[in-house]
């Protein structure tokens, strides 16, 4: 197979020892760094046999990234968008189940012309054709591949197999091979050990890939005996081993990647030139790193959901307030409130002391969500500052509804037993939802266009914009038979579809700060620009 995207580079990001070692944020960070004078298109590669992890239980996976096109995709691509300032696509990233579909697809239109398919050469072929097509359609200078899991995992043999076809088809001058690793100090010996580095890497070297450069997950700097040690193993100069080291904020990676010549690795390795300009960058990271150590003002915002297992559940909810924080230079403290637990008002009063604010991020099912009404019925009494997301915007309207306008039995259908009747269903679900029957992708998914109305609080938060784009990832909504009843009580409706009936931003005015949105904000902040909806939740706690 010829290079069908002659020009491009490509960067392979593979990992090794365990999971979960930061190679999505170790790929964002490289394409951070060359991102100023080019375009740089950044793939995931995942093994499991989902199409996507659309489906699959937050606590289990972490959380589900939603892209523009409405793309469900891994939380890395949350990574490449706030490092990077791209907007990804759903095209972008590969798993397993959909490579197969697509080539059961192809054997069944007959374009293998009869000839018996196999692993080789045609998953690794419908893989790599895979890149090149997103290479050609995107114009990419550079196309960074990360490679999810370990060298290690079956179910990634086939990329890792299709990745070291990747270098005869497009060249040595036109691909490099970065593995991140993981080089321990066991406690009591106060060494830094790169005998996992070393295993690491012969299994690499056993797939027939050797790295160009390694990457070194470590507590701390690597030493120069260590760089020297790992560089002689894996048959690379000392300068190409990387110190990637446990940092206060993942922001960070990029400064320390530059300070150790990646940049200029990778321009020498590639025939490129894109330096970076991080002096932005690092007067933010400056921020975040001073107010984690010595804060001159800090903010406590209750997170109140039922994903509280696993934190990497509400990650872009954690990001949004960090990058708040960095602008605003205050600590986001975050104080995590499990709803199932929440019995009672009293409860959550007990729970949020201590509190300056309060968010309900998105979610579904019936668990948890008495609580979380209980919640925010404590923050609308007690005038403290609100954003409901998604779930957390329908929860406020319900709760609304049942104390404020008296409807006794509002909720929402979402929860409704079979058979049941449920008195006042202020939220419903959307009426193209009614007939879907597959949970994956059928959701009202991605980038859509909310009109803003004038002279309410959204509009101000939005700097005066009259119409916004959002992502969004719903099946119910605010039943537009109860949209009179609810703002002849005082709640305001101040973001809707351009075109249809559908509420999409809630306020309520009076209030230091009660804010609910349909879609999801957290999924478009970056470090570069905080999304107004968490900047100024953050800013009404502070005050």
């Amino acid at each position: 197979m010829k290079n069908r995207t002659s020009g491009c580079k490509y960067i392979v990001v593979t990992g090794g020892v365990l999971s979960g070692l930061g190679k999505g944020i170790a790929a964002a960070s490289i394409g951070n760094l060359l991102s100023g004078r080019l375009k740089v298109v950044s793939v995931k590669c995942d093994g499991y046999l989902n199409t996507d992890p659309g489906t699959m239980n937050p606590i289990e996976h972490g959380e589900v990234f939603v892209l523009d096109d409405g793309g469900e995709v891994d939380m890395d691509f949350g990574h490449y968008e706030r490092f990077m300032g791209i907007t990804t696509k759903f095209h972008w990233n590969l798993t397993m189940g959909k490579v197969f579909k697509n080539i059961l697809e192809k054997e069944r239109r007959g374009d293998y012309l009869g000839k018996t398919v196999q692993f080789i050469p045609h998953v690794t072929d419908s893989i790599k054709h895979w890149f090149f097509d997103i290479a050609k359609a995107e114009e990419a200078d550079v196309m960074l591949i990360e490679v999810g899991g370990t060298v290690g995992d079956l179910e990634n043999q086939f990329y890792l197999e299709a990745i070291r076809q990747l270098k005869r088809d497009v060249g040595d001058e036109n691909i490099i091979y970065i593995h991140l690793t993981y080089v321990p100090i066991p406690e009591g010996v106060n060494e830094q050990k790169s005998k996992p580095t070393q295993m690491s890497v012969r299994m690499l070297n056993e797939k027939g890939i050797d790295p160009d450069v390694v990457i070194g997950r470590c507590p701390e700097m690597l030493t120069p005996p260590i760089k020297e040690k790992i560089g002689s193993y894996c048959n690379i100069p000392a300068s190409h081993v990387i110190s990637g080291p446990d940092v206060k904020t993942v922001y960070e990676i990029p400064l320390i990647y530059e300070k150790e010549g990646l940049p200029a690795i990778l321009h020498s390795a590639l025939g490129i030139y894109s330096p970076p300009d991080l002096r932005q960058w690092e007067g933010w990271v400056r921020n975040i790193k001073k107010n984690l150590v010595n804060p001159t003002r800090t903010v406590t915002i209750a997170l109140c959901g039922k994903y509280t297992a696993l934190e990497d559940s509400y990650a872009s909810v954690v990001e949004a307030l960090v990058h708040s924080g960095a602008h605003l230079d205050v600590r986001v403290n975050l104080k995590w409130v499990d709803t199932s637990k929440v019995a009672t008002v009293e409860d959550a009063a007990t729970l949020l002391d201590g509190s300056d604010g309060v968010i309900v991020p998105g979610g579904f099912g019936k668990r948890g969500i008495e609580g979380k009404m209980r919640v925010i019925q404590h923050a609308r009494e007690k005038g403290l500052p609100y954003l409901g997301i998604c779930y957390g915007m329908q929860l406020a309207v319900v709760e609304f509804a049942r104390n404020v306008c008296g409807l006794q039995g509002a909720n929402t259908t979402e929860v409704r037993e079979e058979g049941v009747v449920v008195d006042h269903p202020v939220i419903d679900i959307l009426p193209g939802q009614k007939n879907v029957l597959q949970k994956g992708g059928t959701m009202r998914l991605g980038g859509h266009d909310v009109q803003i109305k004038p002279g309410s609080r959204a509009y101000s938060i939005y700097g005066d914009q009259a119409v916004i784009r959002e992502r969004f990832r719903h099946r119910y909504e605010v039943n537009p038979d109860y949209i009179e009843r609810l703002e002849a009580k005082g709640l305001v409706f101040s973001g809707k579809h351009p075109e249809e009936n559908i509420m999409q931003v809630m306020e309520l005015p009076g209030h230091k700060y009660f804010m609910g949105s349909q879609f999801h904000p957290e999924l478009t902040s970056s470090l570069r620009n905080p999304s107004p909806l968490f900047y100024n939740l953050v800013k009404a706690a502070l005050e």
